[in-house]
């Protein structure tokens, strides 16, 4: 295992060494012109206007892919040209001002800002309406923004009770959308089913089914990908009925090591991609508005967002067969479902939920450092399968848990 442990981490290395002088290639091509377009110009022909939807309550048209406040500038740039209006986690912008391209047409952009909770984590950390209204504040500074447009609760609620019973971020909420701070209220949902670290955790489906119910909130993100997930496609159905707004986050389920799996690539259809297949599916064949993916530079976005809005032809639908497959076999689908029966109460949503930072995302200082913060391990783990015996899947939990362990320390 550790030998295998090891190459796993010479191949991180080699990707994100690989992927830091693309990034670095990318900036001075930056200014050079081909063709008589430039380089972000050529990546936005190549992707071309994308699609958008009405959200939620409010019925804005948004881009049916929707950028990130951690996007690479070029990538930024790029998708502005494509009609992306809508920026998840607009304050990451604080360390640096929103982007020139967004401040000098601001109108043009829905923009939010992300609030956790205060004193801890996810699961530990509690709502506090002045600081909460305190840290909006300061990223309206920070970014330059003016306002935010939707303030999203991030991680969302444990379980129905506490969105009933703490009404901090709403007040919040509604005191800065009274002085024009804010507009619209959002969260971001994970699921807390069987977690060892709340009491009485609910699945995601059941907390925003009763969000919906309390009217307030005017959409939601959630996890969801390829191959579906019966729970979170009746919640959608709902959603849909009630004009409330869904967009999927945690999309890319197990293909970035499947493009690392060369025998698995060389048996996809002629003229398919993973990521042009998984968007073409995300915004054609679900009840989703949007969806936010994950690019890392001008050529991610390119093969990623050229298939929003278009059909799936019959080799798409092949290859989003067998990346399910793949999938289903390998990734986690971060339901939760499994983690109420260990007896050692280890929270194995989050360690699978890191390792798809550290395999598919190429993240492995993140990983690495959410790792270390958790309070049991995947080494405690006393193989004996109740998760196995609770996962839609079928995985092989033990066995993924341990050799998560071992790259993770």
């Amino acid at each position: 295992m550790k030998d295998k442990n090891a190459i796993e981490r010479r191949k991180f290395l080699k990707l994100s060494s690989a992927a830091v002088l693309a990034g670095l290639a990318g900036r001075l091509a930056g200014s050079q012109r081909k063709e008589g377009l430039s380089v972000v110009e050529e990546a936005a022909r190549k992707v071309g206007k994308l699609p958008r939807r009405k959200l939620g309550y409010s019925q804005r048209e948004v881009s049916m892919l929707i950028g990130a406040g951690d996007l690479e500038l070029l990538c930024t740039e790029a998708g502005v040209l494509c009609g992306m209006n809508y920026w998840h986690k607009a304050n990451r912008w604080m360390s640096s001002g929103a982007p020139e391209v967004i401040i000098k047409n601001r109108d043009a952009h829905y923009c939010q800002v992300t609030v956790d909770r205060v004193g801890s984590d996810h699961y530990s950390g509690h709502f506090d309406e002045e600081e909460h209204y305190r840290y909006v504040k300061e990223a309206l500074e920070k970014t330059g923004l003016r306002y935010f447009d939707d303030m999203q609760l991030h991680f969302g609620y444990h379980n129905t009770d506490e969105l009933k019973k703490d009404r901090s971020f709403i007040r919040a909420f509604e005191r800065l959308k009274k002085e024009g701070s804010v507009k619209h209220l959002c969260l971001s949902q994970h699921s807390y089913e069987g977690s060892s670290r709340v009491q009485n955790g609910q699945s995601a489906a059941e907390v925003l089914t009763a969000v919906v119910e309390d009217g307030i909130y005017e959409h939601a993100q959630f996890m969801y990908s390829y191959g579906g997930d019966p729970d979170m496609d009746k919640f959608m159905e709902f959603a849909r009925e009630k004009n409330f707004g869904t967009i999927a986050m945690k999309t890319a389920r197990g293909i970035g090591r499947m493009k690392q799996d060369e025998s698995f690539m060389a048996r996809l259809p002629e003229g398919t991609s993973p990521h042009n297949a998984l968007v073409r599916w995300l915004t054609t064949k679900t009840k989703l508005d949007a969806a936010v993916i994950r690019v890392r530079n001008l050529g991610e976005f390119v093969e990623t967002y050229s298939g929003a809005g278009k059909d799936l032809r019959a080799r798409d639908l092949r290859a989003i067969e067998m990346m399910t497959a793949e999938a289903d076999k390998t990734a986690c689908r971060l339901c939760g479902k499994c983690q109420s029966g260990c007896p050692q109460q280890i929270p194995i949503t989050d360690i699978l939920r890191f390792e798809r930072y550290a395999m598919d995302d190429h993240d492995w200082i993140k990983a690495s450092k959410l790792y270390a913060g958790l309070p049991t391990k995947g080494d405690q783990c006393i193989g004996c399968r109740s998760c196995v015996q609770s996962c839609p899947l079928n995985l092989q939990i033990p066995e993924k848990i341990a050799r998560a362990h071992i790259m993770l320390v």
